[in-house]
């Protein structure tokens, strides 16, 4: 029998509409890396942050407003990037159709630099989200997170303000209800 939950990299966590935790309220995280014995890595995409590339990235010159998001409350003092420029950017591994994640720096500077990634095409993330080993399993189990599968618009040409009400109205029925839900709503 095939678990509800799968958890693979691909996967799209949607948080809870009753979530509080500040870090993930509201929040969609692509799911880029999972393992039984090392657990997960993931990004949050609905969460901008008004920093500029450059400000981060002092070796790096380009043309262009390129988009930074907050990834997530661990190592905060990293940056991370998904992209969907695919074997253009050698070590970058493949989360799913047209979305892939890191790659080589170097490669990718260069071909920032010279204009063939613009920023339709790669996101940048401040640190990640990540579970130790059965962590989100047990918090699937809870009930914290709904999944979907992770599509490349999500990541590249969705309005972050809009992203959660977007993927649950994707996925239909008594989700599409639950995106209706306004954000903030108390329960007396």
């Amino acid at each position: 029998m095939a678990k509800k939950n799968k958890i693979t990299p691909g996967k799209v966590l949607v948080a809870e509409p009753f979530m509080t935790e500040t870090n993930f309220k509201r929040s969609v995280i692509c799911l880029c890396d999972h393992s039984s014995e090392d657990g997960s890595i993931g990004f949050i995409l609905n969460k901008p942050i008004n920093v500029k590339l450059e400000d981060l990235i002092g070796d790096i010159t380009v043309e262009g407003e390129f988009k930074v998001f907050f990834g997530g409350p661990v190592a905060t003092d990293t940056i991370h990037y998904i992209h969907n420029l695919g074997d253009l950017l050698e070590d970058s591994v493949k989360v799913s159709q047209g979305v892939y994640w890191g790659g080589n720096y170097e490669k990718l500077k260069f071909l920032m630099e010279s204009g063939m990634v613009k920023d339709n095409n790669i996101r940048f993330y401040i640190g990640y989200s990540g579970w130790s080993p059965g962590q989100l399993a047990e918090e699937l189990k809870y009930g914290s997170w709904l999944t979907t599968e992770v599509h490349a618009n999500y990541v590249f040409k969705s309005q972050s303000s809009k992203l959660w009400k977007q993927v649950l109205n994707n996925k239909g029925n008594t989700y599409s209800v639950i995106a209706q839900m306004p954000n903030g709503i108390s329960l007396n």
